[in-house]
This record gives structure tokens, C-alpha cells and sequence, in this order.
């Protein structure tokens, strides 16, 4: 009799290995050798996934450390001062890569930089306060922060890989969670409604290919077969036409509009989940709680009573 998975057990299905966390089997990739070089790398390509994640105009650079800090400080507007606190954690992320590149070159000259080092506190200091920043850092699509990404290159830096992996397999975990719950009421919201029950296949291929995106690495060569249908699919749901008689009233059209626009919001929110490979609590909650005012099947009941 084979016994419950539990968290971090591993197992192979069709040759691919996949490690369990949280109720969720997902991809397992082993993380890099412990060395300085590794995680020069691994935090550089945070950084870049940090930044594309997140709001235009906060990508500053490390040089404009003292500009962006002066500017920050000097701002009263509150609205302006969230901005400018965003940029300057851009800018002290930066700084602290900049700083961690020097040791790692010091280091392949065989210099050997202990963790006392000024240059390691300096490092670690900007790191620490780029993340305390972080939570006026906004997602690109400005619907909520997104500091679980934001805290990923200080975590690189002060965990070991292994470490690293295994809190990233346990947002993968959260975001495939949120990823089902909104997905479960997309489903519920309007496949049992004759107007949009035809986009009730596509919703549900839809949430499962975005959980093979959440967990696939962009350098795994398998990102090819998945990320078109991804796409493809979020196109599909874009293009969905609902079954709208031609003597719909005004009302019914108004309401089939809203179901449009939020069947059209719950593909995106998906969409930004599975590219961030973190959850997205507050819009996760946000939007369940539209599904759940807005009743779509009450759509097919007014119909029914039209006919």
C-alpha cells in the first residue's frame, strides 16, 4: 500500500522528476554547487526576474544609489513617496549586485573576502534594505505588491542553494493553489451558464497548462511545447464569443459585458501568477469575491424567462 506523499519527497512519473510540497507534485530541479560564482548568477538572474515582475521605472541603477536616496528622503507627496521608495530599492539592489560581483572577481584572483568584510556588510546592508523597501513595490499590473519575489535575490544571498530551492518549491506550491482556486471559480462562475458555458473546456485547460508553467524552468527545453499552448489558450479565452441572442436586452447585454470582463480579468490574474511562480494573495481574494457578487447563471435564468 503506498503511503501519503509528504513535503520534499521525490518521484519520477514518464522519466520526469517531480518533488511534493503542500498537496502539489511539481517539476524538481537540483539546485547548483554552493560557490560564490553560483550565486553571483543565481542572483543576477533574480534580479532581472525581480525587475520584469514589477512596476515601469523602478529598474535604477546602482551609481544613482545617492540621487535616488536624496530624492526619496526629500518627497512629501505620499503617492510620489511610494515611487520613489520603489526606486530606490531598485538602485540598492544594484548596488548590492555590484558589490557581490567584486567579491566574486576578488575571490576567482584568490582574495579571499570574509563575511566581515566591509565590502560584505556594505553588500548585505543594501540588500536588507532594498528588501525592507520592498513592500512599496508594486506588480506590474499594479493590482497588488509583490515582495515574495522582490525578497528572492537577498534570500540567494543569505541561503544556501539548497535552502533557496526548496522555499522556491513551496511558492510554486501556493501559487498552483491560488492558481486552482481561481480557477475552480471561473469554472464555477460561468460553465453552468448557457451564455459563457462554452468557454468552460477552455478555462480548465487553461488553469491546468498554467501550473506546468508555474513549476517549468525557462531554460528546460519542454517550455517550448508548453508555453505556446499557454498562450494559445489565453488568446482563446480573449476571443470568446458569448452565446448571446440577438433580442438580449439591454440589461442582459450590460450583464454579459461585466461576465466578459471579469472572465477576461480571471485569465489574466492566472496569467501573472504562473509567470511569477509566487502567489498573488490579495488579488486572488479580490477577484473571488467578484465571482461570487457577479452570478452569471442568473444570465441563463432571465434568459429562459425571455423565451
Amino acid at each position: 500500500m503506498n503511503k501519503s506523499p509528504e513535503n520534499g519527497d521525490r518521484r519520477k512519473f514518464d522519466d520526469i522528476e517531480y518533488i511534493f510540497y503542500y498537496d502539489y507534485w511539481m517539476r524538481y530541479y537540483a539546485p547548483m554547487e554552493d560557490t560564490l560564482s553560483n550565486r553571483k548568477r543565481l542572483i543576477d538572474s533574480l534580479t532581472r526576474r525581480a525587475f520584469h515582475h514589477t512596476e515601469a521605472g523602478i529598474n535604477t541603477p546602482g551609481r544613482s544609489l545617492e540621487q535616488a536616496r536624496a530624492a526619496y528622503q526629500a518627497q512629501t507627496n505620499p503617492q510620489r513617496k511610494r515611487v520613489n521608495a520603489a526606486m530606490l530599492a531598485g538602485s540598492l539592489f544594484h548596488r548590492a549586485t555590484d558589490l557581490f560581483t567584486s567579491i566574486v572577481n576578488l575571490e576567482e584572483l584568490g582574495v579571499t573576502v570574509s563575511k566581515n568584510n566591509e565590502l560584505m556588510r556594505e553588500c548585505t546592508d543594501c540588500f536588507e534594505e532594498a528588501l525592507a523597501l520592498g513592500k512599496q513595490v508594486k506588480h506590474h499590473s499594479g493590482c497588488e505588491g509583490i515582495d515574495e519575489i522582490w525578497g528572492e535575490p537577498f534570500k540567494a544571498f543569505t541561503m544556501t542553494p539548497t535552502e533557496f530551492y526548496q522555499s522556491r518549491f513551496i511558492k510554486i506550491a501556493q501559487s498552483m493553489r491560488d492558481i486552482d482556486r481561481i480557477g475552480d471559480y471561473m469554472v464555477k462562475t460561468f460553465a453552468s451558464s448557457s451564455v459563457f458555458g462554452d468557454a468552460g473546456d477552455t478555462i480548465m485547460a487553461y488553469i491546468a497548462v498554467a501550473k506546468r508553467v508555474s513549476d517549468t524552468m525557462k531554460k528546460d527545453p519542454i517550455i517550448f511545447r508548453i508555453w505556446p499552448e499557454f498562450v494559445a489558450l489565453a488568446e482563446e479565452l480573449d476571443s470568446f464569443e458569448p452565446n448571446l441572442p440577438a433580442n438580449a436586452d439591454q440589461m442582459l447585454q450590460m450583464k454579459t459585458g461585466q461576465g466578459m470582463a471579469l472572465l477576461r480579468e480571471g485569465k489574466r490574474l492566472v496569467g501573472y501568477i504562473a509567470g511569477a511562480r509566487v502567489p498573488m494573495p490579495l488579488g486572488t481574494e479580490r477577484y473571488i469575491e467578484k465571482c461570487r457578487q457577479y452570478q452569471a447563471p442568473l444570465i441563463t435564468a432571465k434568459l429562459a424567462n425571455q423565451a
